[in-house]
């Protein structure tokens, strides 16, 4: 791995690395925010920060104020790019202006399977496998992880969560993508990465997630009991046709499943709103790693 960058942060310090990944075969970039704990030599449990569409791995760290927090709970904060990216990269021919919301800055947290996406785009496994790999070995992380993110970073968050809740103790989400497989962003782009299978499409889908949960699909036996946090603005010009926090309501209530799903009146889709409430969610985050959950998946 490669330091880019390192400037000091409430105490703590905020770094930006470039390693060359196994799963997307590219260099990767990823932001690393070191809490005072961590670079006193204590090690610190990880969220994990998954961004939307167009973003890099800046846009959290510049924006959504987040490393304060961090620095009071003693949270390493890690937020990855959300494509893999290049001048050359098989694929990338989509993804240009005239196609924000396909290709690079637009990986939607899947592995894709359809050419010529599949050597390069398997945002899934980066995530899941080889990124806290990376992050356990190089800093003083402990494999206590929670994760979250935005709009499709939201997506990413909640589908990885629940297909691995071992792996996390909990997630949340600001203005996810909750089932992609019913509105336009997401039909677009797991057509584009999956092909025309429905039953690849629902394993990147929270909502259809969570209506299988119980019937031993994917290996999971729900209700998971994993603690869920998502805030919406109801001012978020997205809200009706790409989000639909609705559908996930109705799926958590009827399965099971631990749902807090927050609408915050007058907010949209901006960083104003991520900046707004990042203190509680990294606050909530931070009680459930400190202390664990219970059966029922309350803090």
């Amino acid at each position: 791995m490669k330091r880019t960058e390192q400037h000091a942060c409430f105490g703590g310090r905020q770094e930006v690395w470039q390693h060359e990944s196994t799963c997307t075969g590219t260099a990767m970039n990823v932001a690393v925010y070191l809490p005072p704990l961590a670079l006193a030599g204590e090690k610190c449990p990880v969220l994990y920060w998954l961004s939307g569409l167009t973003c890099n791995e800046q846009n959290f760290i510049t924006k959504a104020g987040a490393q304060q927090y961090a620095a009071q709970r003693g949270i390493i904060l890690v937020a990855p790019d959300t494509s893999p990216r290049g001048s050359d990269l098989q694929g990338h021919a989509v993804a240009d202006d005239e196609a924000y919301d396909l290709g690079q800055g637009a990986g939607f947290y899947v592995n894709a399977t359809q050419a010529p996406w599949a050597p390069h785009f398997r945002m899934y496994d980066y995530v899941v496998e080889e990124l806290p790999a990376l992050i356990e070995a190089h800093f003083p992380a402990t494999q206590v992880r929670a994760i979250s993110g935005h709009s499709m970073g939201g997506h990413g968050a909640l589908t990885i969560a629940l297909r691995n809740p071992a792996r996390y103790r909990s997630v949340s989400a600001f203005a996810p993508i909750v089932a992609p497989s019913q509105v336009p962003w997401g039909q677009k782009a797991l057509r584009t990465y999956l092909g025309d299978d429905p039953a690849a499409w629902a394993q990147y889908d929270a909502v259809a997630m969570v209506k299988a949960q119980g019937r031993e699909w994917m290996g999971l036996s729900a209700p998971s009991n994993l603690p869920i946090l998502i805030d919406q603005g109801t001012d978020d010009p997205f809200l009706q046709e790409q989000l639909r926090p609705e559908l996930l309501k109705t799926a958590c209530a009827a399965a099971g499943q631990p749902l807090e799903l927050r609408l915050q009146p007058g907010y949209d889709h901006s960083y104003y709103f991520i900046a707004t409430f990042i203190g509680e969610h990294i606050g909530w985050h931070a009680r459930i790693l400190r202390a664990g959950r219970d059966e029922s998946g309350k803090v």
